[in-house]
């Protein structure tokens, strides 16, 4: 397998990875859904509330509130040693919050709650909780854990994981008259004009629609076609963990798999025999 980075920021990532099927791909486009763990707002303990927001909406509002994650110091509460239905300092993480609207109408952000640990914080202070009227009131405690999607989906780690084939694009210049009608038509602008003849600009962009193919002269002087062990991976999280961290959990994940599976496979032969 073959792994190479085209674009990275904090909150995104682009690969093209070569040398592998589609069921690993698919594999792990899963396992990072639905398996890589991720801090999210499980429990609330409400002790006032007077907004016009019930405790269950509210509640359920700062479930979905994303939170920067910490992997390597936090464990799954099934796996914690506290083996606590109300957690531990290893496995669970506090944020209060309490606030008041005194004399006019106030709006209650992320940024008002409270974390016991200054590494596990929302990842917007910018998010809207509620609003109070003047004289309302809220007083609660938050309790949040580390969860995977397969329970519930405010634990999913990315917002977007997809995979395509990798476009190859041909164009045989001795029946391309550089008409640029397959230039007009295409959305994604992967083919230009350079000087007298037509190419492909940013291959990767290209979506597989065939319409450049379709507009061409016949017979078509481009041929869109693509590669059966080579795909291009998006990956883009709402920044409870970097999109490295993610790819990396999802591997080491995957061979634990594996491993468990050979496990049990060479268990079973040993005993037929």
């Amino acid at each position: 397998m073959d792994i190479q980075l085209i674009e990275k920021t904090n909150i995104s990532m682009q690969l093209v990875i070569r040398g592998v099927d589609v069921p690993f791909m698919n594999a792990l486009r899963r396992i990072m859904m639905a398996e890589v763990p991720s801090m999210a707002v499980d429990d609330v303990v409400f002790i006032e509330n007077s907004s016009v927001l019930h405790d269950e909406v509210l509640a359920h509002r700062l479930g979905l509130v994303p939170l920067v994650t910490d992997l390597d110091s936090y464990n799954l509460p099934e796996k914690c040693t506290c083996k606590s239905e109300f957690g531990c300092n290893l496995c669970r993480v506090t944020l209060t919050l309490e606030a008041e609207a005194s004399e006019s109408i106030t709006t209650i952000y992320t940024g008002d709650l409270k974390s016991e640990d200054p590494h596990i914080t929302p990842v917007s202070d910018k998010i809207p909780l509620v609003k109070l009227a003047p004289g309302q009131k809220i007083k609660l405690e938050a309790y949040a854990r580390l969860g995977t999607e397969m329970v519930h989906a405010k634990w999913q780690p990315v917002s977007v994981c997809a995979y395509k084939y990798l476009p190859q694009i041909n164009i045989d210049e001795k029946l391309c008259n550089a008409c640029e009608e397959c230039v007009k038509i295409c959305s994604k602008k992967v083919l230009v004009r350079d000087e007298n003849k037509i190419v492909p600009k940013n291959t990767i962009e290209c979506t597989l629609c065939q319409d450049c193919v379709k507009v061409c002269s016949s017979p078509p002087a481009i041929n869109v076609a693509w590669s059966d062990d080579s795909y291009v991976f998006n990956i883009e999280t709402d920044e409870v963990l970097p999109p490295e961290r993610i790819v990396l959990e999802a591997l080491n994940i995957l061979n634990r798999k594996i491993d468990d599976l050979l496990g049990q496979l060479t268990t079973k032969n040993e005993l037929l025999h």
